[in-house]
């Protein structure tokens, strides 16, 4: 149990002692650390329901509240009641932490299945910086997800069906370049692809021989069937490599082809329920009229007025849209999986296209959890989209290479004796590190800009400063003549430095549950920064070699305490802790 559990315990029995009926107690972390550790609102949410004095009632509540050894209350302002937890408090927590492996994390997911859709790139084409927010988010939200004890399906719904694929086939069997396939099968499948989207523009009837190679592989044409599986087969190939570098696992990949042959039959269920109707030879969803006309995803404000904004789930040539696909996918997950919640972790220009998907599924009697978990766009430091020089998306493995050749210069410059093999395994470390708290250290709905000094500095809000915190803690450890045994250890806290720092490891079990309230991962990448300043400043403040037992023990108790939860915040970030640096 977590401090402020037990101080919401208390508190909800106080409340029923003082109001004679059960009342959910609201307590969160103060502001403003000079007015205590937690504060409850309260009595004056009560007070104003029950038309009595809030400060007379908070006192009421204070006298019947029974704090034990954990923390003393006061009344502040209009009403307030403000909770300071004794330093012998925090102490005995900090030994319960170091003996416990969750560091104090519930697991309030258990008995529930999520189903989280991410990265989702299109097969033939290389991965570029806009796969990184996706990518990232989603990976970190996985792990969170499952330490807080849901059951998570990671499912990557990979673009493998679509219109580019009739150039693709037309391509591969007019300008493929075997040798270049083999050699790099991303970089040749771009460069056919490029070449023949160019020649339609200026030959209409090579436009129609590609359409014509699309209508023999939805149809079932064993060649351009074979084609597009050695085309899905190269592709993922090259993707796990980079999924493999940033250790993003999936337990599905389960792309657009995989429910090819669920969609006519979705459409016309659709249409025998009232669901879905057709309009100028192309069948749509219209508006459930449930709603009011704001809110309803299937109506759009015009100059004249409300109109309609239908999804369209088949085109009057009898072609399908990523609506359709993603109903069924929606299907897939929810019969098959038994899925509670569905998370798709996709940039803010979808948002009408998820509205729109979770209204339509809802009313299709799919019933469950539907999030969209949107992001915003990643900048150059012009502040402008990031492109190559070219004009092109700057691709993934490029970043990861220059984060990389980055990160081992500055190694390099501050630890020359690293040599070989370890620079080399410390510099992907590191560099992939930056990227990925880089993106995780922001609000995910707001545009940042991707500044590479910044990103891989060794001070500031940065994965370096955080893993040279940790590399600085075991740092102490190598001192030692012998293991440290922390289970061993009583904790005494008697600066504020070493308040501070147990303060903040305390919070750890309620920060971590926090973050999926709005699945926001930059709520954990702030604490752990914040954890790292408490961190050195205690590590200044208070001597932990050159102490006198038993204070020695229980400062380096404080710092294995610190080490862990550096470790196992990051770990849920996705972000690895070298040895040294």
């Amino acid at each position: 149990m977590t401090l402020l559990q037990n101080l919401e315990s208390r508190l909800a029995c106080a409340l029923e002692t003082a109001l004679g009926e059960a009342t959910p107690p609201n307590i969160t972390a103060a502001a403003d650390l000079r007015f205590g550790d937690y504060q409850s609102n309260s009595a004056m949410v009560l007070a104003k329901r029950k038309k009595t004095n809030p400060r007379a009632l908070a006192q009421q509540i204070i006298d019947a509240i029974d704090l034990g050894e954990i923390a003393t209350a006061d009344i502040a302002g209009p009403g307030f009641i403000n909770f300071r937890i004794l330093p012998e408090a925090y102490a005995a927590h900090a030994v319960s932490l170091l003996k416990d492996e969750r560091l104090g994390v519930p697991e309030p997911g258990k008995g529930k299945r999520v189903v989280v859709d991410f990265s989702a790139p299109n097969v033939a084409k290389p991965m570029h910086v806009g796969h990184i927010r996706s990518t990232i988010i989603g990976d970190s939200l996985c792990r969170i997800a499952r330490f807080l004890g849901f059951e998570v399906i990671a499912d990557n719904h990979i673009g493998d069906w679509g219109t580019q694929f009739g150039m693709i086939l037309h391509g591969w069997k007019t300008l493929l370049v075997h040798d270049a396939l083999e050699k790099d099968p991303i970089a040749e499948l771009v460069r056919v692809y490029r070449q023949v989207n160019a020649s339609t523009k200026d030959d209409p009837a090579i436009l129609e021989t590609c359409k014509a190679e699309l209508v023999k592989l939805q149809a079932g044409d064993p060649e351009n069937l074979a084609i597009w599986q050695q085309c899905i087969d190269v592709s993922k190939a090259g993707l796990q490599k980079i999924y493999g570098r940033l250790d993003v696992k999936f337990d599905h990949w389960l792309g657009e082809s995989f429910y090819n042959d669920m969609l006519p039959g979705l459409v016309d269920e659709f249409l025998e329920k009232g669901l879905a109707r057709e309009s100028n030879g192309a069948v749509c969803i219209f508006s459930g009229n449930s709603k009011e006309q704001e809110q309803d995803p299937f109506k759009v404000h015009k100059e004249d007025g409300w109109t309609d904004n239908p999804a369209i789930i088949r085109k009057a040539d009898g072609g399908f849209l990523y609506a359709t696909t993603d109903l069924a996918t929606i299907e897939y997950r929810i019969d098959e999986w038994n899925a509670d919640q569905i998370w798709y972790i996709v940039g803010v220009p979808q948002q009408l296209h998820f509205r729109q998907l979770f209204d339509a599924a809802q009313r299709w009697g799919k019933t469950g959890d539907f999030r969209h978990i949107a992001f915003g766009s990643i900048l150059g430091e012009d502040r402008k989209l990031m492109k190559t020089r070219s004009g092109d998306n700057v691709g993934l493995t490029d970043v990861l290479e220059e984060a990389i050749e980055r990160a081992a210069a500055a190694i390099a410059e501050k630890n020359p004796e690293l040599k070989g093999e370890e620079a080399k395994e410390i510099s992907e470390i590191v560099g992939i590190g930056a990227v990925k708290f880089a993106e995780l250290s922001q609000n995910r709905l707001t545009d940042y800009v991707f500044a590479w000094d910044r990103m891989l500095a060794l001070n500031g809000d940065t994965a370096p400063y955080l893993q040279y915190s940790n590399v600085r803690i075991r740092s102490i450890f190598r001192k030692l003549d012998g293991e440290f045994d922390s289970s061993a250890a009583s904790i005494v806290l008697e600066k504020p430095e070493e308040i501070h720092l147990a303060r903040l490891l305390a919070r750890f079990g309620e920060v971590v549950p926090f973050v999926l309230e709005d699945h926001r991962p930059n709520l954990l990448a702030n604490y752990l920064l914040e954890l790292a300043r408490a961190f050195h400043s205690y590590f200044e403040a208070c001597p932990v070699l050159k102490s006198e037992e038993p204070l020695k023990s229980s400062r380096l108790a404080l710092c294995e305490l610190s080490s862990k939860v550096l470790e196992k915040g990051l770990g849920l970030l996705g972000i690895r802790c070298p040895e040294r640096m």
